[in-house]
């Protein structure tokens, strides 16, 4: 047994701290106020005290750190998009992942498992060399493959799906990894609270004020708060936020739903995902299957699951590991995503003054939660867009400039 488990059997009294402090109250007034105490929110005031020295930063978080989509995601961190802009974003984001456990100094269970992305038919395939050759063409190891060497990689897989749907090819990705996606929250709460962020759990934003078109301050459940700079990276919560401040964006909100299983010997390497079938797997570091689907085909801001969800699922996985036919559910839950008509995220500035944004995260936010917190760190101390997010502007709708990632964003992965 690791002498750090022995010391807590053998002590009393628990011998660590706190993951972070619990502040007394509400201050009147802060530099920063970020509305959202998820992935993206906490990674950004980590951000901002470090490589900014901003460290009058309030985080204000509604329920509990990671509550929202950080804590119901299925943790799967890849950059074999299909546009340039959604390619280097990515990619700096798996770098930062490497190294995030050491920077952090927790360990996030990060571990790089290799990525496939399916193909069923010529069509498909035709997508995924078209992605290949933009991945390697910016850097990104990303391949297209045939079913020999799918074989050789994950030799469990059924190539012919029962007959149904059988694999021609994928895109073969293998820097795609996993990680503990609330240590992730932990760890950049734990690492902003030691360089002097505040972060206060069960305190809702009711309002912001606007004077001027410029933030003035944050109405809470527990009374206004002086500030001249508002992030909200709430996800799925957003238009409930730019409501407050008059804002309108093309988000829509969809229920995502995943599931896992009772725990298996690891046998399930690779990261498994089929665009036709609307399905993605990976085995997790205690054995379970996680598994997950595409959007809820409806509008609803609901955490809902739902019977339907889980037998499609189960039908369709059955189709490319038939031995699982045995195994069992042991729960499943659903998520709000906030999707965008380009299937690309909204970041940075907005036309209110001090107002900013991170949104528009659909099924790809937890992969980019180091990059986001980075980059809009940056957008917050300067007022002015890090040059990885300005494709992603709220502006660009207005202005057609749309970045259409569709071909490797549309199923929940």
């Amino acid at each position: 047994m690791p002498y750090r488990l022995l010391k807590y059997v053998l002590n009393k009294e628990y011998p660590d701290g706190r993951m972070f402090r619990v502040p007394k109250g509400l201050k009147n007034r802060y530099d920063v106020v970020i509305i959202g105490g998820g992935g993206h929110g906490l990674a950004a005031a980590y951000y901002l005290a470090r490589d900014h020295g901003i460290t009058d930063v309030a985080v204000l978080e509604q329920s509990y750190l990671g509550s929202g989509g950080t804590g119901r995601n299925t943790a799967i961190v890849r950059s074999n998009y299909l546009t340039p802009e959604g390619v280097r974003f990515y990619d700096e984001s798996v770098r930062l992942f490497q190294d995030l456990s050491a920077d952090l100094d927790l360990n996030l269970f990060y571990s790089e498992r290799g990525h496939f992305t399916l193909a069923h038919t010529d069509a498909t395939l035709r997508t995924m060399r078209w992605r290949a050759e933009v991945n390697k063409h910016l850097g990104v190891k990303s391949e297209l493959v045939g079913r020999v060497e799918i074989a050789e990689i994950c030799p469990e897989l059924d190539l012919n799906c029962g007959g149904h749907f059988p694999i021609v090819g994928a895109l073969y990705h293998p820097p795609g990894a996993i990680a503990r996606h609330d240590a992730v929250a932990w760890g950049y709460g734990r690492a902003a609270d030691q360089r002097g962020v505040e972060i206060h759990q069960q305190t809702a934003v009711t309002g912001i004020r606007v004077k001027s078109g410029e933030v003035i301050g944050v109405e809470t459940n527990r009374g206004f708060v002086e500030t001249r700079k508002v992030l909200s990276a709430v996800a799925g919560y957003t238009p409930r936020i730019t409501q407050m401040v008059g804002l309108r964006t093309p988000l829509v909100i969809h229920p995502l739903q995943a599931c896992v299983t009772e725990p298996l010997k690891p046998w399930l390497n690779a990261i498994i995902v089929s665009a036709s079938l609307h399905l993605y797997v990976s085995q997790s570091s205690r054995g379970e299957l996680v598994m997950g689907a595409a959007l809820d085909p409806y509008e609803l801001h609901s955490t809902r699951s739902t019977l339907d969800f889980v037998e499609g699922l189960a039908g369709h996985l059955l189709e490319l590991f038939p031995f699982l036919s045995d195994v069992k559910v042991l729960r499943q839950w659903a998520g709000l995503s906030d999707m965008t008509p380009d299937f690309s995220p909204i970041m940075g500035k907005t036309a209110v003054k001090g107002f900013y944004i991170d949104a528009g995260w659909g099924t790809w936010g937890f992969k980019a939660t180091p990059v986001s917190g980075k980059t809009m760190a940056h957008t917050l101390a300067s007022d002015d867009e890090h040059e990885l997010i300005r494709p992603f502007t709220l502006a660009r709708f207005a202005e057609y400039e749309l970045v259409g990632e569709k071909g490797a964003a549309s199923v929940g992965h």
